[in-house]
């Protein structure tokens, strides 16, 4: 059924898009150059404009519709609880606080080429 109303949730998006873009172009924006007349007259609705309602309405409707069906799909609780640790500490070692999971030869400089060990101090130029 979800499936369903997404098809013609895209069908509708599409149809809308179609439509809007077949109307004529009132030119000015922001209401300007609206044809004369009275400030607070309204202009005759087309039928195009028309359809454009409906499928504005049919756009309306099955996106409430989807959210509906995402919201009984939804597990209550947060994606973040459901991922699971890649690592489990080992019991005998000391328990960790989150952000101290630092391996020590990640933080000693590479060896050196010749095979000896770089040393621990900076050069003093």
């Amino acid at each position: 059924m979800q499936n369903v109303v997404l098809i013609i949730h895209l069908l509708l998006a599409l149809g809308l898009i179609g439509v809007v873009l077949l109307q004529r172009n009132e030119g000015g924006g922001l209401g300007m150059g609206s044809g004369g007349g009275p400030a607070g007259a309204r202009a005759q609705t087309t039928p195009l404009a028309k359809v454009t309602w409906v499928l504005a309405a049919g756009f309306i409707i099955t996106s409430i519709t989807l959210t509906i069906f995402a919201a009984e799909n939804a597990a209550g609780t947060s994606i973040l609880d459901r991922l699971s640790p890649s690592a489990e500490p080992a019991s005998d070692a000391a328990p960790t606080t989150p952000g101290t999971e630092l391996n020590v030869d990640d933080l000693l400089p590479p060896p050196a080429a010749d095979g000896s060990s770089a040393p621990l101090t900076p050069k003093a130029d």
